[in-house]
């Protein structure tokens, strides 16, 4: 076998079962980090021995395999230094008997997460602990996701695994009564999983593969496990209503298309009408939260499938009430959009400027009071938008070099960049 098939071989079994088998390992050993880099090791390992010996017909089985007999060396060596791994030694290896015996390895991500989600967590780090722990992403990736720099990021991830260690953080799902106080982490992790993904529509960032089905999977687990709570339900519905839309989001030709041009009839009825029916159950508790204002949004989209217009008016009541219970940056962006289409491009623009505290027309302005919106690439290009509705073609173009600056998606860069272009005949 080339060592491009067993590159190929492990990175398959990297995507599919990475969450699984760092579950498996951390609740053995109770360290995170120590499971990562077992399984790290492991992963070395394969490409070493695959080339030559072939891949195993059980790739998982045999990372595991690798993988935990890593973890009893580290925990014997420490065996000479501290008595009290004298317990780690011997659930490791107790565990690896039981695996050996079942021939199976379950699938323990909610437990994981659920572990990171713990009080004694800095809550600003329970979701970003999940990616990294569950899905394998590296954290320059996850600080694009939660906006703040990647070094930093690395810092935080670091500490808050020690923390888990030092503290010896059960791996296992909280009693029913313990479960509320750790969901808001959880859930907001499996959104950030599906975010991930969903940026990524054609597929060409391996890290980011699967990752929407990932999301939706832990989301149906979630909803299966507390099936009467409604903000379980909403992120389903929530997830269930975008994904809905994966087919319409670029033309055949490859090439992005933004919502508002979408042809509904391309959307997944199925899907959509799966997602109304979870939404449905959620309001009927009267509870309402985030992820079923989010929802409830993207369902004011989908109508649009049975009456030929988007209410828009809807739509910015229900960001109205999402901003007030998260006063999310990104929600403000996003309500200001609404608010351009039902109140005119200057409201919208205004709201924009209301947002940053100074004028947008060079990229070095940075948004002031929510300076995480400097690098959010939507905020540049709905302002751009917004400021070419307004005819104001050179501050447009300054704005869409600043989007275009931050987009990593070769169809979204081109379509931001033919935007761009449409400016010029204006100029003066």
């Amino acid at each position: 076998m080339s060592n491009t098939d067993a590159h190929r071989a492990a990175e398959q079994a990297a995507r599919q079962s990475y969450g699984k088998l760092i579950a498996w390992l951390a609740a053995r050993s109770r360290d995170v980090a120590a499971a990562e880099d077992a399984l790290s090791d492991a992963f070395a390992a394969a490409l070493a021995v695959w080339p030559t010996q072939g891949v195993p017909s059980a790739p998982e089985a045999w990372l595991l395999t690798a993988a935990r007999r890593r973890l009893i060396d580290m925990a014997r060596r420490r065996q000479t230094r501290e008595t009290a791994s004298d317990h780690l030694l011997l659930s490791l290896e107790e565990a690896a008997a039981e695996a050996d015996a079942s021939g199976s390895i379950p699938d323990q991500r909610l437990r994981l997460m659920f572990a990171c989600a713990h009080p004694a967590l800095d809550p600003a780090m329970r979701s970003p602990l999940m990616l990294q722990a569950v899905l394998g992403l590296d954290a320059a990736t996850i600080a694009a996701v939660f906006l703040v720099p990647p070094a930093t990021m690395g810092q935080r991830l670091v500490r808050t695994k020690r923390r888990i260690r030092d503290a010896g953080i059960p791996f296992r799902l909280p009693e029913q009564e313990d479960l509320p106080a750790r969901l808001d982490a959880v859930l907001e992790a499996i959104y950030a999983v599906f975010a991930a993904g969903w940026v990524d529509p054609a597929a060409l960032d391996q890290r980011r593969h699967g990752l929407v089905d990932e999301a939706l999977w832990l989301g149906r687990v979630l909803a299966d496990l507390l099936p009467d709570e409604p903000e379980v339900l909403g992120l389903l519905a929530l997830m269930l209503h975008s994904a809905a839309r994966t087919a319409a989001r670029r033309d055949g030709s490859g090439a992005y298309v933004p919502l508002s041009a979408q042809d509904p009839s391309c959307w997944n009825a199925a899907t959509i009408a799966e997602a109304e029916s979870l939404l449905l159950r959620a309001s009927a508790r009267r509870r309402a939260g985030r992820f079923q204002l989010e929802a409830a949004v993207q369902s004011a989209h989908a109508a649009r499938r049975h009456t030929g217009r988007t209410d828009w008016e809807a739509i910015v009541v229900l960001y109205d009430a999402l901003l007030a219970l998260t006063g999310s940056p990104v929600v403000a962006v996003n309500r200001a959009v609404a608010l351009a289409e039902t109140a005119g491009a200057a409201a919208g623009l205004a709201a924009l400027d209301g947002l940053a505290d100074a004028p947008k027309d060079a990229p070095k302005d940075a948004p002031k009071d929510a300076p995480e919106l400097a690098t959010y690439q939507p905020f540049w290009a709905a302002r751009a938008d917004l400021l070419a509705r307004l005819g104001r073609s050179q501050a447009a173009s300054t704005a869409y070099e600043r989007a275009l600056a931050l987009e990593n998606d070769p169809a979204a860069r081109h379509f931001l960049a033919a935007r761009q272009a449409a400016l010029r005949p204006r100029r003066g």
